[in-house]
């Protein structure tokens, strides 16, 4: 049984008030908003003509975030099996806050260099595009799955947080793993 008082300091009165059906459409048009943008980034816009030598850091940068939200994510995930929910809630906005930044520095470096062609040859090559491409595919799903989760959490609604969050937890353990994953394939072949 969650904690009353934890539960009120949690909720966020405006998310509580709003209907959790205009919460997902307003969750869906973010995300696909969010997806439109990355996906003109990647292949509708060329990169830059100067590219500052920091720039080629960001990949790393990309990597430590992700790597730092799946941290943060297990601790989440072993603390609400304690059933302590403020923990909980520190270690899973702390890995919100690791995957925003990784966003960040995510556009910011394909800003400047554009698309990433991979290189390889081999046996790597179907290995790292069936990796890539479940990546891309989980990232898409997960966008929605993480502010869904978020919003029934402030909204008080712990029962649907729960049910989302099954879903939610291991897609986005599998999404940052691979972005690891990835950066160290890439990093061979780059």
């Amino acid at each position: 049984m969650p904690n009353k008082e934890f539960d009120e300091k949690v909720t966020i009165n405006a998310f509580k008030d709003l209907s959790a059906a205009k919460a997902v459409v307003y969750i869906m048009i973010a995300s696909g908003l969010v997806l439109i943008f990355l996906f003109w980034l990647l292949y509708f816009r060329d990169g830059a003509e100067v590219i500052p030598a920091w720039v080629f850091n960001l990949p790393a940068v990309n990597a430590f975030f992700n790597s730092v939200a799946t941290i943060f994510l297990i601790l989440g995930f072993l603390e609400i099996k304690k059933r302590n929910f403020e923990r909980h809630m520190q270690y899973n906005l702390s890995a919100f806050v690791a995957s925003a930044v990784f966003l960040i520095s995510y556009v910011l470096y394909h800003n400047f260099v554009g698309h990433t062609p991979f290189p390889g040859e081999g046996w790597i090559r179907p290995v790292y595009f069936t990796i890539l491409i479940s990546h891309i595919i989980l990232s898409v799903v997960v966008v929605p799955l993480i502010l869904s989760s978020f919003f029934f959490a402030f909204a008080g609604k712990f029962s649907i947080h729960r049910k989302i969050s099954k879903f939610t937890f291991p897609i986005w353990i599998y999404v940052s793993i691979t972005g690891v994953i990835i950066f160290f394939v890439l990093r061979q072949y780059v």
